[in-house]
């Protein structure tokens, strides 16, 4: 099997993480080597150095890149779960990758519910004025425009959603 990047973008909240941590051990079920970027964890270790200025959350991600298209190119399947709010760094990601192996998945769920989901209480936060620069609350969240896979999440469960993105790629030849 080729490896791939399966790179989750969505607001904060919204279920990127839990469809990529669902995901994975059904990933190794199929005999697929398969390794989890997370953006809570690598801040923790990989990008501890870094804030969260548009600068510093570029850079996060470019270090983030080097590593998924590492994994790749080795026949691992890379599921990335991060905000990536805009547009041209997804573009940029994606161009980093070679032909064939970046998957981006948007987790398109709406604030609201991502505000009642909020689990650590940042959008809470935010909306008070205690953080700034929140994706989705007073800093952009762009759709993306070149998305392979638009999950919804309203109302479905994590295994429904999951089902949906495996369907998905088998059509694009990912998996068997």
């Amino acid at each position: 099997m080729k490896g791939f990047t399966l790179w989750f973008t969505g607001l904060p909240s919204s279920g990127k993480s839990a469809l990529a941590d669902d995901l994975a051990p059904k990933l190794r079920d199929m005999g697929i080597k398969v390794e989890r970027l997370d953006g809570d964890i690598v801040r923790k270790t990989l990008t501890k150095d870094l804030g969260f200025s548009k600068e510093d959350r570029r850079t996060n991600l470019e270090r983030v890149t080097f590593v998924a298209t590492l994994l790749a190119r080795n026949d691992v399947a890379v599921l990335a779960a991060f905000v990536s709010p805009y547009n041209d760094i997804r573009h940029w990601i994606r161009e980093q990758h070679e032909d064939g192996q970046f998957v981006l998945v948007f987790v398109n769920t709406p604030v609201e519910t991502c505000i009642e989901r909020d689990p650590r209480g940042n959008y809470k936060k935010a909306l008070a004025g205690e953080i700034k620069s929140f994706t989705g609350i007073d800093d952009p969240f762009e759709d993306p425009d070149d998305a392979d896979i638009v999950i919804e999440t309203v109302g479905r469960s994590i295994e429904e959603t999951n089902d949906e993105i495996l369907a998905k790629l088998k059509e694009l030849g990912y998996i068997e």
